[in-house]
């Protein structure tokens, strides 16, 4: 299928407003008196230091956001377009264009899913502590692999050495998918994966489990992370190259379709583009055309937007610029809207809807002073809730130093309930509607987003767009700017470039090498008892289905052959990850990132 070089105009916001707006006669009255006279008194510093630090060319301080865009004095009816109205730019809550949020209700109807990710050691000690935040009161799990299992190797094969259960939980069979999710009712407990290049495989793994619990895969709810685009462009995660890993995606959008209708099979995700360095409208933009992608690829397929359309998630980084971040989620929805109704075609008004997650800034959280982390992630969630998200993970304070300790997760959790009980922001719903400097930042959101799509669609999509290395570019210059400035402190982060202390380092917690020894052992005494034949004929099984119609880059054909109930098969046996990986790579082969210059 041939994509448009150019967004179609009907998927545009009007934008005849100007950078250098002529400011109302009522304002320029008080600039000429009030304003002036308070700058003579105390001058502008944006750290509101006397530093002397990001001034722009004439001397005068520059304010900006963390993304390093200017932010006026002033906000007035003078910096939103000429025919900006309410029906038109904001609509009502669950309806088009859904700026105001998805749901009619808002949070007084139900509040955002409160979904804590963990995941260390072995699955064991996971269990043990999935059941303590659900005690606690999370009502969602998120679940967090360690590095040998995101990239399909077992524990005990020779490139996961160092590195079991160390950045989350181990999973290398069947059998131990059972043991992480003990006692745990699959029907009643929404569950997401962060797993991508070994999506389909751990999510087998999920639903076998649920099968064996007796639970009806029709009524089980959750999200696989499994999206690969980001892995290409920004946390390098991948295995296998991008056509062959777009191939496995697909599948399990079509798999899913027909027989998880509650699953989200992609959690299209922009949280790892930001937290690689790119601004939040890098993020907005990336995130979304990598959804586009998916879409595009999928229809390709055959497969029907109005079928699979719906179970598209979507998951986004909440940052430190508190209207920023807000900002970006409701331009995301109109967005998303626009595209999909527009783009596509979409009849579905469900497919219209962006259902996203997001979870607070990693890469804010700080070493130094870690528990100062506990107000910034506060104030990152309150940014999500007023943005309107459905679901929410918070981080823990000491997540720059290790995984989160017992109390930090269970802190993380009540900075949730805090907002969602004490703090009366759910009372209402999209309560900075209206403020000129939000619908500003919203519009220009929206705006700048297309045009990067316009950028992406004349490289031909995304994935050309990575092979020529486009988005990676972007971000790597944003990230350096953002570096520069941090570094002359012109942006400001607490306790680590100004306000500095002497400090002890907290208690954390430690993973050692006896992890790895456990699972060790594990696997070879599941490779004694299975029966290896019948191992070995579901991974021959799944080469043949992967090798059939081989999937081109560009626009073309994607074999009608799923994957997905073959690698069923090969869970059921107890293969383990890294021989159903493997089995893969046989075919597919594996990616090799070329050099960016």
């Amino acid at each position: 299928m041939a994509r448009t070089s150019k967004q179609d105009e009907s998927t545009r916001v009007d934008s005849h407003f100007s950078e250098d707006r002529t400011p109302s006669e009522s304002e320029a009255r008080w600039a000429e008196t009030t304003l002036a006279k308070a700058l003579e008194q105390h001058p502008e510093r944006p750290t509101g230091k006397p530093t002397g630090i990001n001034l722009d060319e004439h001397g005068r301080a520059r304010f900006s956001t963390i993304s390093n865009r200017p932010i006026r004095r002033l906000y007035t009816p003078q910096d939103l377009p000429a025919d900006w109205n309410y029906e038109k730019y904001l609509g009502y809550p669950g309806e088009a264009p859904y700026t105001r949020g998805i749901h009619a209700t808002g949070y007084r109807g139900k509040p955002w899913t409160m979904r804590q990710f963990s995941g260390f050691a072995s699955p064991e000690e996971t269990n043990e502590r999935y059941r303590y935040l659900l005690k606690e009161g999370g009502n969602g799990l998120s679940v967090a692999f360690d590095l040998p299992t995101l990239m399909g190797y077992d524990s005990d094969h020779p490139f996961s050495e160092g590195e079991v259960g160390k950045c989350g939980v181990a999973i290398d069979s069947l059998e131990d998918m059972e043991i992480l999710f003990r006692g745990i009712d699959l029907e009643k407990t929404t569950v997401s994966m962060t797993i991508n290049s070994p999506a389909s495989l751990l999510w087998a793994m999920y639903l076998v489990v649920a099968e064996k619990q007796g639970a009806d895969w029709k009524r089980i709810s959750g999200t696989l992370q499994n999206d690969i685009l980001k892995e290409y462009i920004a946390q390098k995660e991948y295995i296998y190259p991008p056509a062959e890993s777009m191939r496995l995606v697909v599948d399990s959008f079509e798999f899913g379709s027909k027989y998880t209708p509650r699953f989200n099979t992609i959690s299209i995700s922009g949280y790892h583009i930001r937290e690689a360095g790119a601004t939040a409208l890098q993020e907005l933009a990336f995130t979304i055309y990598d959804g586009v992608e998916y879409v595009e690829w999928a229809r390709r397929r055959g497969l029907d937007v109005d079928e699979f359309g719906p179970r598209l998630s979507f998951f986004f980084n909440s940052h430190n610029d508190f209207f920023e971040e807000i900002a970006k989620f409701r331009a995301a929805r109109k967005i998303w809207y626009r595209l999909m109704k527009d783009r596509f075609g979409a009849k579905n008004e469900r497919a219209w809807l962006m259902r996203f997650h997001a979870q607070t800034a990693g890469v804010s959280l700080t070493a130094q002073q870690p528990l100062n982390n506990i107000a910034r992630t506060a104030l990152q969630g309150l940014a999500a809730v007023l943005g309107g998200t459905q679901s929410l993970h918070t981080d823990s304070y000491d997540e720059a130093l290790a995984l989160p300790t017992e109390e930090a997760a269970r802190i993380a959790l009540r900075t949730q309930q805090v907002i969602a009980y004490e703090s009366g922001v759910t009372n209402t719903i999209d309560p900075l509607a209206g403020s000129y400097f939000v619908e500003r930042l919203t519009l220009d959101m929206e705006n700048g987003a297309f045009e990067y799509f316009d950028k992406l669609d004349a490289l031909g999509g995304m994935v050309q767009a990575i092979e020529y290395g486009f988005p990676q570019k972007e971000i790597a210059e944003a990230s350096y700017q953002f570096q520069k400035a941090t570094e002359a402190r012109e942006k400001i982060t607490v306790g680590a470039n100004d306000f500095i202390i002497e400090e002890k380092p907290p208690a954390i917690l430690q993973i050692d090498e006896s992890v790895a020894e456990k699972q060790k052992a594990k696997l070879k005494a599941l490779r004694t008892r299975r029966d290896n034949d019948a191992v070995r004929r579901a991974l021959d099984e799944l080469k043949r289905a992967a090798a059939k119609s081989p999937v081109t880059t560009h626009d073309g054909n994607i074999s009608k052959e799923n994957t997905v109930p073959y690698i069923l098969e090969a869970v059921r046996a107890y293969a383990t990850v890294g021989e159903i990986c493997a089995a893969l790579r046989d075919v597919y082969g594996t990616y090799t990132e070329a050099s960016i210059t």
